[in-house]
């Protein structure tokens, strides 16, 4: 008996979708990424809990929005809305971002705006292409 034409075997759907799925992995493993893991709630100068859903509606967005972009291409976007640069401690009322082994830990501080309504900033660092978001800077406390 002859097997059926254009019937999928369940082995071959299967493979078709890993391979669907690897093919959209490698087209985004160089696009940034975003972790929470070094946010810090507890922060007085950064405060997260007192802004309304608004602003965290805004800032998904534009995280949202990074996630398109390639690291290389947000480290060197100079646009007015991104401003996305390195942060220079020394020119900030900060000496860093304080959580424990955090020079063994982040290279390069890095800053980016929400908007450019003056929404604030966000501030973090990369570790490879993942950004870890550290502080919500609304109030553009960072710079004096």
């Amino acid at each position: 008996m002859h097997p059926k034409v254009g019937k999928n075997k369940p082995q071959d759907k299967n493979t078709a979708i890993a391979s669907a799925k690897e093919t959209a992995e490698k087209s985004v493993s160089s696009l940034i990424n975003f972790s929470l893991k070094y946010f810090d709630t507890g922060n007085v100068k950064f405060p997260c809990s007192c802004w309304d859903g608004v602003y965290y509606l805004d800032l998904f967005s534009r995280i949202k929005d990074l996630c398109l972009l390639q690291k290389l291409e947000f480290t060197s976007n100079r646009s007015k809305t991104l401003r996305s640069h390195p942060i220079k401690w020394q020119e900030t009322t900060e000496n860093g971002f304080g959580f424990p082994m955090e020079e063994q830990i982040v290279d390069v501080p890095y800053q980016f705006s929400l908007s450019a309504n003056d929404k604030g900033r966000v501030h973090g660092f990369f570790i490879s292409n993942t950004f870890y978001v550290v502080w919500l800077d609304k109030n553009h406390a960072l710079y004096p």
